[in-house]
């Protein structure tokens, strides 16, 4: 890939940044006016398909050359995408399952949250992701300096999300573990996606400390796409679980 190329994805990863903000601040509009349900569910499917196919490369699962060398980098890393997305997949299911388990227990009703809050730790995600991005660009750009900047930045963003939910939120919300379905679902869906985030946190300080050392180059870089796609993939969960947290629904 050339430099010209390189700086058309940044471009490209800065244009989808902004789209996938302008968007979340569409449904915090139309929750405190309206309550579209179809105009929030449709928003946060199109800022899922575009974390999922310019921030994850959903894409690259089609670039297996079967006459590729069986013991070259290539190989070795498109096989090792496929593992790692049947990985996703599965964890997938398990947010699904909460996913559905909110609206199964709590209809259109929704928890009694600091919307405020929910729109600002929405926002360090989504501002996360854009520098994970970033980190993986200039990473196979074979910029070294600017992956370590991006991937230390993305860490203490997530770091902020942990302390604005588990440190705010949980400490705020108007029930203890326990009480009732609301607070079972609420601390259930945060509780899982924070312990991701998390492990997602511990996965990029490992890449770091691994790029610091020079163990990646702009040609053999596959951690660094492995923890890329887990981090996104972590955005892309909070994208529904925001509006349906946050958004969905009258107060319980």
């Amino acid at each position: 890939m050339t430099h010209e190329d390189h700086s058309g994805t940044l471009r490209q990863g800065l244009l989808i940044f902004i789209v996938l903000a302008f968007l979340t601040f569409v449904e915090f509009f139309i929750a405190i006016t309206n309550q579209a349900l179809l105009l929030l569910g449709t928003a946060a499917i199109i800022k899922a398909g575009l974390v999922l196919y310019y921030y994850m490369h959903i894409y690259k699962l089609g670039d297996m050359d079967d006459e590729a060398d069986q013991h070259s980098v290539l190989w070795k890393v498109t096989t090792n995408r496929l593992g790692l997305w049947l990985f996703i997949l599965s964890d997938a299911f398990l947010f699904a399952g909460l996913f559905v388990a909110r609206f199964n227990l709590l209809g259109l009703t929704r928890p009694d949250l600091n919307q405020y809050l929910g729109l600002l730790v929405t926002t360090v995600l989504l501002v996360s992701s854009f520098f994970m991005n970033r980190a993986e660009t200039q990473m196979g750009q074979g910029n070294q300096r600017g992956f370590l900047i991006s991937t230390t930045i993305t860490m203490l963003l997530g770091v902020g999300f942990l302390a604005g939910v588990v440190g705010v939120e949980w400490q705020n919300a108007p029930f203890s573990v326990g009480d009732n379905a609301a607070s079972a679902i609420f601390f259930m869906m945060t509780g899982m996606h924070a312990f991701h985030v998390l492990t997602g946190v511990i996965f990029l300080g490992i890449v770091l400390n691994n790029g610091r050392r020079g163990l990646y180059s702009a040609e053999n870089h596959w951690a660094v796409e492995a923890a890329t796609v887990y981090w996104h993939f972590i955005d892309v969960v909070w994208i529904f679980f925001y509006p349906a947290l946050y958004l969905i629904g009258r107060l319980a």
